[in-house]
């Protein structure tokens, strides 16, 4: 017998346990995207290590209360883990958290677009707000980003240090006394602000920010996004380098964490439109690589907004 579940056969498994398999998946997968070791989610949700393990290898039956409690740790959406049997697109879960927060009249809109029945056929461009780099820690984002803008005349943001400026409080702080889900509004927030300026920025990201649907399309939208690709290795060698090995630290399974992170926001990553894998580079390679990939995007700004082949 054969079960399908997020397109992978499972040759010769009865549905339950097909059931179980794709559900520790799903919150392995979950896991990584919010960047969070075991040892992180079993100390915020309460639930040992070991079980989380029996999870993620699909040998945990779990409770609906436990599992609850493992969504609320990541700050997940509870349906997120639950294996549906059908593979939605990225976009689904952006247009599930704007249903969300729509009005009466907007969600009637909405229905009348889907079903087909409305006229409305005029599409709306965002003005794109510069050049946003996405990827994770260690890809060279703050480094290359700050290159970039001194080349092409722009300010340079990091959207964490933006975090803990309109804030007061460092992002672990912020972690610390809100969790996952008040960062990430705080970060919403602070993407707004950014944007309601106006003016032409080269922002550089936080590597999680793929993890809040709204957020990531919010950035996808509005600037022209770059991914700065690496081998794990080097991720973590450079990590190790700046002395921050959040939140893998004391971590002895660091490597294979990392590994997990990457894998699980790679097919987020890939919706950007342009990638710079900087390994084996140095800074200098790596400044001028994505200097030449954003150059003919300038220019064919109207009125060309830099000189960045100069």
């Amino acid at each position: 017998m054969l079960s399908i579940q997020s397109g992978i056969m499972f040759p010769n498994m009865d549905p339950e346990t097909a059931f179980l398999e794709e559900l520790g998946q799903r919150v392995r997968t979950m896991r990584g995207l919010r960047g969070m070791s075991r040892k992180v989610l079993a100390k915020v949700s309460g639930i040992s290590e070991r079980y989380i393990a029996q999870l993620e290898s699909g040998k945990g039956n779990v409770s609906i209360v436990l599992l609850r409690r493992v969504s609320n740790a990541m700050a997940a959406h509870l349906e997120d883990l639950i294996p549906s049997g059908d593979a939605s697109s990225p976009e689904w879960a952006v247009m599930r958290d704007l249903m969300r927060k729509a009005s009466p009249s907007q969600m009637a809109q909405a229905k009348e677009i889907l079903s087909g029945h409305s006229g409305v056929t005029a599409s709306h461009r965002v003005p794109k707000a510069g050049i946003a780099l996405i990827g994770l820690r260690g890809a060279g984002k703050s480094t290359l980003g700050r290159l970039l803008a001194k080349k092409i005349g722009w300010n340079f943001v990091e959207l964490n240090k933006e975090i803990e400026k309109q804030n007061g409080l460092s992002v672990a702080e912020i972690i610390a006394l809100y969790g996952q889900e008040g960062f990430r509004r705080m970060e919403q927030t602070a993407l707004g602000q950014l944007l309601a300026q106006g003016e032409p920025i080269v922002l550089a990201t936080g590597g999680g920010i793929v993890s809040e649907p709204l957020t990531f399309d919010l950035i996808l939208s509005s600037f022209y996004t770059v991914w700065l690709k690496a081998e794990p290795e080097e991720h973590m060698k450079r990590v190790r380098s700046q002395g921050d090995l959040r939140p893998m630290a004391d971590d002895r399974s660091a490597m294979q964490e990392l590994r997990t992170i990457l894998l699980s926001r790679e097919p987020l990553y890939a919706r950007a439109a342009a990638q710079v894998d900087t390994a084996r580079l140095s800074v200098e390679q790596a400044a001028a690589r994505l200097i030449e990939t954003v150059t003919p995007v300038l220019a064919m700004a109207d009125p060309p907004r830099a000189a960045a082949a100069r």
